[in-house]
């Protein structure tokens, strides 16, 4: 976690200038493809081998290895290595509350959708 986060401090986007932008776009974009969100669900509870992730995902190991290697350098995992193995966990659960809230709003969204073209379903029943 950054100095800044640990110190409570909450910059708003609105204040901030190009380059810092660019940091959080790049931050966007790491959760941008559905490997590494299925990644970070898998890393939600425990932390985990990179086989073990590539077979969760139906995907190869050197696959999962170039997400990972993106998502850690975006600071959302960590890796530790321990003999041959290299495991990773989440760096800062908060990606999760962001993921949910984005999940939330898809979500309204999509049954406000539902309900607006219901409207245009003609009813079956006999008035």
């Amino acid at each position: 976690m950054s100095e800044l986060a640990n110190a409570g401090a909450k910059p708003a986007m609105q204040h901030l200038p190009e380059a810092a932008l660019l940091q959080v776009a790049e931050y966007f974009q790491a959760l941008s493809e559905p490997t590494r969100l299925h990644i970070l669900n898998l890393l939600r509870g425990r932390e985990r081998k990179v086989g073990e992730i590539a077979e969760l995902c139906g995907s190869t190991t050197a696959n999962v290895s170039r997400h990972l290697s993106l998502l850690q350098r975006r600071g959302l995992v960590q890796r530790e290595s321990r003999g041959t193995s290299a495991f990773y966990r989440i760096s800062d659960a908060s990606v999760y509350e962001l993921c949910d809230l984005v999940c939330g709003h898809i979500s309204r969204q999509s049954a406000s959708l539902m309900l607006a073209q219901a409207a245009f379903i003609p009813s079956t029943e006999k008035p």
